[in-house]
């Protein structure tokens, strides 16, 4: 394993380690962005399957899947995770969100504060990497965050979001998150924007009865080798991610 990088394997079915120029940065943060639909859960589901082919201990929560949800949408991807779920190599948090806003599970007062129960749960960041998908349903549905957006101090609640995951980071972590920039307030997304160490943008394009996508590199500190600034690539049944095309930046 690099010194500066967790691997993200697979070097064998697809080329994206190789596109990301040896996998991704060591105690960085960073942020996918995407529209629904885009890719950023298939993406964080590649990394989490990936990281534990490479032996990088590794947290998945999601706003989306439960349990069963999560193991049927990695088996279409080939992307078995009944092993290493049970040799608690990956630690899946299942954090659904319900129409209301609130946590599934649990009483009332237990859901309110989402931000706050997060950076509390020790047992999530003990992992080498941690990524939240999707990490905005967790920002827009915290009453709190919510309260300060309101009060058009959305900004200075990011900062205090931001030194938490700092403070990890300096310790070797790196946290990745996903966010669907419709859903969120810009100035709420702009500070993880402007301090996150690798920041991708995903797109999808229709074409015909194609689906085409992109990952559009807009930062990657700390590269091992050359990346990419365009990565295209698709998402196929019982074979996963497929990289399409390669710009060099």
């Amino acid at each position: 394993m690099s010194s500066n990088h967790f691997p993200i394997g697979l070097t064998e079915h697809d080329r994206l380690e190789k596109e990301l120029g040896g996998g991704i940065p060591k105690g960085s943060i960073v942020l996918i962005e995407g529209d629904y639909g885009a890719g950023k859960s298939v993406l964080s589901q590649r990394f989490t399957y990936g990281f534990n082919t490479e032996d990088v201990v590794t947290t998945l929560v999601s706003t989306e899947l439960g349990v069963k949800g999560f193991l049927d949408q990695m088996n279409s991807l080939t992307y078995d995770m009944v092993k290493p779920l049970i040799n608690e190599e990956v630690l899946f948090i299942p954090a659904e969100i319900d129409a209301s806003g609130t946590l599934t599970g649990g009483d009332d007062d237990e859901r309110k504060q989402l931000l706050k129960r997060m950076m509390e749960a020790e047992t999530m960041w003990e992992a080498d990497v941690t990524i939240i998908d999707t990490f905005d349903a967790i920002l827009r549905n915290d009453p709190k965050f919510e309260a300060l957006v309101r009060q058009n101090e959305e900004r200075q609640a990011a900062l205090e979001i931001i030194s938490f995951f700092r403070d990890l980071t300096t310790k070797g972590k790196t946290i990745v998150l996903t966010v669907d920039p419709s859903t969120v307030d810009e100035e709420a997304i702009g500070p993880f924007r402007s301090i996150a160490d690798v920041y991708l943008e995903l797109e999808m394009v229709e074409v015909g009865n194609d689906v085409r996508r992109n990952i559009f590199v807009k930062r990657f500190a700390g590269m091992g080798q050359q990346v990419g600034d365009r990565i295209g690539f698709s998402v196929r049944s019982g074979i996963g991610i497929v990289i399409e095309s390669r710009s060099v930046a």
